[in-house]
């Protein structure tokens, strides 16, 4: 078989999408959080000398309606109280409070020295993380570090210098002194009692299992964590991309301007650098000029699609932010693309780390989009947000002597509320609840 083959120019048209770097810019700063968007911002401020930023005002964020305009809009309120709240009180350290409570008098230098080494050396949750062979400070024997670490442990919040779990509590349990069983529990039989294996730990002890639920019952008002209260960190303050209020059962959907920095030309600079003649000045200038309408455009599409993401959000679960989550019904990113007009993926984007502030909170709005769940009879989707509600009020409604299982928690939903679920996703909204499984949730009283 030969083949004839000839040189030669030959056309051919193809059907191509070309990304250009202003859809690029625009893609990326949608899926920018706020602070992410900040950071950028401030980013490109060092290598654009035409951009400045005004930073913005905190502020409550109230949306206004326009009547004459109809438009949704953002009204921003200074309130005092607002800063106030924010105001972190300064907290009394933990190494203040403990060395509050020696007798100096009574301690050697070294001593003194070893248990301020071991307080700093505590994780945020009190407990002693290096083991004190490890130590190798200068002055400090084993025998100062052991003598230093039982002081600090018959300190105040007891538990403090613990190694474990299992030490933190049996520390607090000496310190009360009220419950001699507890203690001996804690010392001796510490994973039978954690693992419920109480059983035989009655037998091996000679203790009924309705006394080892008393201890239980006694463990759980001890404090795991007894150095958190000195690891406060100051609270983090969400400001919302978009904000929803519903006024005399009508809805208002709006932006919220003060949560990112105002992007700006610096027009003396701009018009410094316009004097020059040379050329290279000029193409540097009408690259960052031109940069700075794309960053600026890209901002204005992202807040504009945000809002409109949010306004169909709420076209289609006016129940939800009337009257609260427990309404909140199945909707998926692609009912939203498709009701505006755009791919599934901007959906996505737009919503990825934004927040909305509703009459019942600030949520991300990633939480309006659930899953549904197959319903007996098909009558009405239940969405996993509604199901593990329904799970809650269940357990907690039990007979603590004979908890539900994963399967009868199947049947249970089945017969009474109609949503058909596997015993696997019972058992794993279960745990994403936070709900211990039924073995470990029985009581013996």
């Amino acid at each position: 078989m030969s083949m004839n083959m000839k040189a030669g120019l030959f056309q051919q048209q193809t059907l191509k999408m070309a990304m250009t770097q202003e859809l690029m810019q625009s893609i990326t700063l949608l899926q920018y959080s706020t602070q992410e968007l900040t950071s950028f911002l401030e980013n490109k401020v060092e290598e654009n000398p035409l951009i400045s930023l005004e930073q913005p005002v905190s502020a409550l964020f109230q949306p206004t309606y326009d009547r004459k305009k109809g438009k949704q809009h953002i009204k921003n309120t200074y309130d005092s109280n607002y800063w106030i709240e924010q105001l972190s009180e300064d907290t009394f350290s933990l190494e203040q409070h403990v060395m509050s409570q020696l007798n100096h008098q009574k301690l050697t230098g070294e001593h003194q020295k070893a248990i301020l080494f071991l307080i700093r050396n505590l994780d945020e949750n009190g407990y002693l993380r290096i083991h004190l062979d490890d130590i190798c400070e200068p002055g400090m024997s084993s025998a100062v570090l052991e003598e230093s670490l039982r002081m600090l442990q018959e300190l105040e919040p007891h538990g403090l210098g613990a190694r474990n779990l299992q030490e933190c509590l049996l520390l607090q349990a000496k310190a009360e002194g009220v419950n001699p069983l507890a203690e001996s529990i804690l010392e001796n039989y510490f994973l039978e009692f954690v693992e419920k294996r109480w059983k035989d730990l009655s037998k091996k002890i000679c203790v009924s299992l309705k006394e080892i639920q008393q201890v239980l019952d006694y463990v759980q008002t001890l404090n795991p964590r007894p150095g958190s209260l000195f690891f406060q960190e100051k609270p983090s303050y969400i400001v919302p991309d978009v904000v929803v209020e519903a006024i005399d059962g009508i809805l208002l959907v709006g932006n919220s301007d003060g949560n990112s920095p105002n992007l700006h030309v610096d027009k003396g600079y701009l018009n410094q650098m316009k004097s020059y003649k040379d050329q290279g000045v000029q193409r540097f200038i009408q690259d960052k000029w031109q940069e700075f309408q794309w960053i600026s455009k890209g901002i204005q599409q992202r807040k504009e699609t945000i809002l409109k993401v949010m306004q169909t959000i709420v076209e289609k679960q006016p129940a939800c932010f009337l009257h609260g989550l427990n309404y909140l019904k199945p909707m998926t990113m692609k009912e939203i693309a498709d009701e505006i007009g755009i791919h599934e993926s901007t959906v996505s984007r737009a919503v990825k780390g934004k927040y909305v502030q509703t009459p019942f909170g600030t949520l991300e709005m990633r939480i309006f989009f659930t899953t549904s769940l197959q319903s007996v009879g098909h009558v009405e989707d239940m969405s996993g947000m509604q199901a593990k509600k329904y799970l809650q009020a269940a357990i907690q409604n039990e007979n603590k002597q004979k908890p539900l299982s994963d399967q009868d928690l199947v049947t249970w939903l089945k017969e009474e509320k109609g949503i058909i679920l596997a015993r696997r996703t019972v058992a794993k909204y279960r745990e994403q609840l936070g709900i211990p499984s039924s073995s470990k949730r029985k009581r013996y009283d």
